[in-house]
C-alpha cells in the first residue's frame, strides 16, 4: 500500500466518525455555566450532600452564589480554581447559606487570588464581613508578612441589598435580586443572571412566591428549592421540638409541587429542583421528586446533585 492509500485509510475513518458525531458535537455549549456545588437543605453535615452552594461560571469568571459548608472544597472537586472566584452572592443568613462564606474569601486568598472581590446579600453582611477578618487577623497577618501574600481586606468589597432590583452588571452578565418569602429571614433574596447566552435565576429559600415568578419569568433555568411533603413528618420525629419546626418548614419552604407550579407560572424552560429536604431520606427517589414537581410543571425536570453542571 503507498503512502497516499495508507493516510486515507485513517482519513476515512475519521470523516465516517465525524459523520456521525458531528450533530452532537456541533451543538453550540453554552459559555455561561451552572454547576450545583451543594444540593441538600439544612445545616446538618451529612454524607450524602453539601449544604447550598451554586457557581455560574462566565468566561471564567465565577459567581457564587451561597457559601454552605465546604464550598470551598466543592469549588475544587468542580474544576473552577479559587482564584477566578470575582463575585459572592448571599440569598439570606441561615447557616446553610452563609457558614463558609467568610471561609471561601480566606481559603481563596491562600490559594492564589489576587483581584477584586465583590460580596453581594442583606445586611448584616459589611459586620460579617469585618468580624470575620477580625477573627482571622492572627492568620492573615502571618501569611502577609511570611508568605507573601498581598493583604486580604482590601480585596473584599461588600455591597448589602436591602431590596429588589438591578444589583451588578459587568461584561458577562446582568444580576436582578427579588425579595422572596422566607418568613423570621428578611429580607431573602432569589437572583437572576442574565448573560448573552441563557438566564439563569436561583431561588434561595422561600415559599411560594409572586416575586420570584416575575423575576424568573421566561428564564432558561431556574433553581428552586423543595420539599417532599410526605416525608416532613419523619423529618421532624429526629428533634423534640417536632411541632415547631413543622410548621417553620410548611412556612418558610416551597413543596416540590408548588415549585412546579412557579415554574409553570414563570414559563422557564428547566426546573432544576434543589435545597432538597429531606436531603437523605432513602424512601424519598428521584422519580418522586419529578412525579411531585410533574404535578404543575410541564417543562424539563432535574433533581439536583452535588457536581451536577447544568
Amino acid at each position: 500500500m503507498d503512502r497516499r492509500a495508507f493516510l486515507a485509510v485513517p482519513l476515512a475513518l475519521a470523516l465516517e466518525h465525524a459523520r456521525h458525531v458531528a450533530p452532537w458535537a456541533q451543538q453550540r455549549q453554552p459559555k455561561t455555566r451552572l454547576i450545583l456545588l451543594g444540593t441538600g437543605g439544612g445545616p446538618r453535615p451529612r454524607a450524602s450532600s453539601s449544604a447550598s452552594a451554586q457557581v455560574i461560571v462566565a468566561n471564567n469568571t465565577a459567581y457564587v452564589v451561597d457559601c454552605g459548608d465546604g464550598v470551598a472544597r466543592q469549588l475544587v472537586l468542580a474544576g473552577v480554581p479559587l482564584a477566578a472566584v470575582r463575585h459572592v452572592l448571599i440569598t439570606h443568613h441561615h447557616s446553610d447559606h452563609n457558614a463558609d462564606y467568610g471561609n471561601l474569601l480566606l481559603l481563596a486568598w491562600t490559594a492564589g487570588l489576587r483581584t477584586r472581590v465583590d460580596t453581594w446579600g442583606p445586611p448584616p453582611l459589611a459586620s460579617m464581613t469585618r468580624l470575620f477578618f477580625e477573627m482571622n487577623a492572627s492568620d492573615i497577618a502571618t501569611r502577609t508578612a511570611h508568605e507573601g501574600l498581598a493583604p486580604l481586606a482590601p480585596l473584599i468589597h461588600v455591597h448589602e441589598v436591602n431590596h429588589g432590583g438591578p444589583i451588578l452588571r459587568d461584561e458577562h452578565v446582568r444580576v436582578t435580586a427579588a425579595v422572596v418569602q422566607h418568613p423570621f429571614v428578611a429580607p431573602a433574596f432569589a437572583y437572576r443572571f442574565d448573560a448573552p447566552d441563557r438566564s439563569i435565576v436561583i431561588s434561595g429559600d422561600t415559599a411560594v412566591s409572586d416575586e420570584l415568578i416575575s423575576l424568573a419569568r421566561g428564564a432558561d433555568v431556574l433553581v428552586h428549592e423543595a420539599m417532599y411533603g410526605p416525608a416532613i413528618d419523619r423529618i421532624v420525629a429526629r428533634v423534640p421540638q417536632a411541632a415547631t419546626l413543622k410548621r417553620h418548614l410548611l412556612a418558610s419552604h416551597t413543596l416540590a409541587e408548588d415549585a412546579g407550579r412557579v415554574a409553570q407560572s414563570a414559563g422557564v424552560k428547566l426546573l432544576v429542583l434543589s435545597h432538597l429536604v429531606p436531603p437523605d431520606d432513602p424512601a424519598v427517589t428521584e422519580p418522586m421528586w419529578i412525579e411531585a414537581a410533574r404535578t404543575h410543571f410541564r417543562g424539563r425536570i432535574l433533581v439536583g446533585k452535588d457536581l451536577l453542571e447544568v
